[in-house]
């Protein structure tokens, strides 16, 4: 089985969504059978003659007067990428950036390269640096960080005012490193502190399993350059063992490269159908038409608020195009295509720009707004809680945020205080001793770091036992019930 590897905390600026619909021009314009020069995206990508003679001596007008009157000496290359940055920053794009030769050449192997970091794809938003999606596995989805969290700062260090290049540069560092983030979550009063360890982050995009009654699930975690290839070749496998229906699970997939989201929906879009539509800044539109064939068995699609860009793409192609239900919560709402330019600058920096928006079949436009499920499901509340704050400890007659995380988690492995509302009470402290009695803990009824910890190592267990997965087993049950219906109409 091959195996991949992405950037963590993918170490270079808004990859969410960068690699995330980032395309070759040739590379789609294959999928899409535009000769250049032709249809939408060409139309998007003619250039301008750039600078006219006023606006050049603006700039070199104000480049000359910084080295001639800035009290300190200056470096002219940091002068001229600040210039092109705040032309994107500009722009008010979290998805058009400018990137430095190195972080650039970062960008362009984040595909298939090898790297370090806590493991999650981020983007700007309004000056915040907001998750998108922690990777499945990482160091980040272990520690609890969600879709949406807002990052404050890193190890002491705040976020605020920076352009996003240097706030991820903050963020990365080698395996074995601590970070320690604050972030905001919504719902939450104060902020909430994770304390990570960067590592490897190694990624495997898809996950394949058959169920009972035949019911196969394949999950997806981003759609990179070998996805549609491996997920053929796992469905190819279910479909031999007597495979009678499927769930695709793109939860937490932040998306990837358009051309294969395309390959992989062609596999149950019926020929001629449309898969995707992409409108340039004159309307004009380039809709993606299947080759491909209808399957004869059932499809869910199994998102919530991590899902993004391609794998709304994927939702929306095989709800409207294929009949496949939508299962889960609504989705993170990412409806933009980029692309890199960086033979035109000709140092190894890398310009990515935003150049058309992309619409459901129907033409729906989706950003800021995501897709609405057919069946809406919600997770376990604990799967969403809060982390404990290990320097205090919880004990008898305290009320806080800590103890309410505190109380979820009990409350979901099954230790029942009673309440979930931060009053650590008589009942609370029966719940906490039982805990320690089975952890084989000191038995106190005190939450100290050591029983948070345990706790916290409990819980993810919990959360990753498919048994308690709400979302996953509503879309078995509802492959099942399919399966049943088209078994007593024949």
């Amino acid at each position: 089985m091959l195996k991949k590897s992405t950037a963590a905390f993918l170490m270079i600026a808004a990859l969410l969504c960068g690699s995330l619909l980032t395309l070759s021009v040739t590379g789609y314009m294959q999928i899409s059978g535009q000769a250049a020069g032709q249809g939408a995206i060409s139309s998007a990508l003619n250039g301008s003659s750039g600078l006219d003679q006023k606006e050049s001596k603006k700039l070199g007008t104000a480049l000359g007067l910084i080295e001639s009157n800035y009290y300190e000496t200056v470096d002219r290359n940091k002068l001229i990428d600040g210039a092109v940055n705040g032309m994107m920053e500009a722009l008010g794009d979290p998805y058009s950036n400018y990137m430095g030769k190195e972080t650039a050449q970062k960008f362009e192997e984040s595909i298939e390269g090898s790297f370090s970091g806590i493991g999650a794809e981020v983007s700007s938003e309004n000056g915040k640096v907001v998750v998108v999606s922690p990777i499945k596995g990482s160091p980040a989805e272990k520690a609890g960080i969600q879709a949406k969290d807002v990052i404050l700062s890193v190890n002491g260090e705040s976020l605020e005012g920076l352009e996003l290049n240097a706030a991820v540069a903050k963020i990365r560092g080698p395996k074995g490193s601590k970070a320690t983030l604050k972030v905001q979550r919504a719902g939450s009063a104060e902020p909430l502190e994770f304390a990570i360890t960067r590592d490897d982050v190694k990624l495997e995009t898809v996950y394949a399993k058959l169920e009972k009654d035949n019911v196969g699930v394949i999950e997806v975690t981003q759609f990179s350059m070998n996805t549609a290839e491996r997920f053929k070749e796992e469905l190819d496998k279910l479909e031999k063992q007597g495979m009678k229906g499927l769930v695709i699970d793109v939860r937490n997939d932040p998306g990837g490269v358009l051309p294969v989201v395309i390959q992989m929906a062609e596999q149950f879009v019926p020929s001629g159908k449309t898969i995707v539509q992409v409108e340039d800044k004159n309307k004009k539109r380039e809709l993606s038409k299947s080759k491909g064939s209808s399957k004869a068995y059932p499809v869910v699609v199994l998102m919530n608020k991590g899902s993004a860009s391609a794998s709304e793409i994927l939702a929306g192609a095989l709800q409207q195009s294929a009949g496949a239900k939508l299962i889960g919560d609504n989705s993170f709402g990412k409806g933009t295509v980029q692309t890199s330019f960086d033979k035109q600058l000709g140092d190894g920096s890398l310009l990515k720009i935003t150049i058309a928006k992309w619409l459901t079949p129907d033409g729906t436009w989706i950003h800021g707004k995501g897709i609405k499920p057919d069946i809406a499901v919600a997770q376990p509340d604990y799967f969403s809680v809060a982390p404990i704050n290990k320097s205090a400890t919880l004990q008898y007659n305290m009320n806080s945020a800590d103890v309410k995380s505190a109380q979820i988690m009990l409350d979901g492995l099954g230790y029942k205080p009673g309440r979930k509302d931060g009053y650590f009470d008589a009942a609370t402290k029966e719940a906490v001793k039982k805990f320690q009695s089975t952890a084989k803990l000191t038995v106190t009824g005190i939450i100290d770091a050591k029983t948070a910890e345990t706790l916290e190592a409990a819980l993810i267990k919990a959360i990753q036992n498919p048994a308690n997965d709400n979302q996953r087993n509503k879309g078995i049950e509802e492959i099942q019930k399919e399966i049943k219906s088209a078994s007593s109409n024949k």
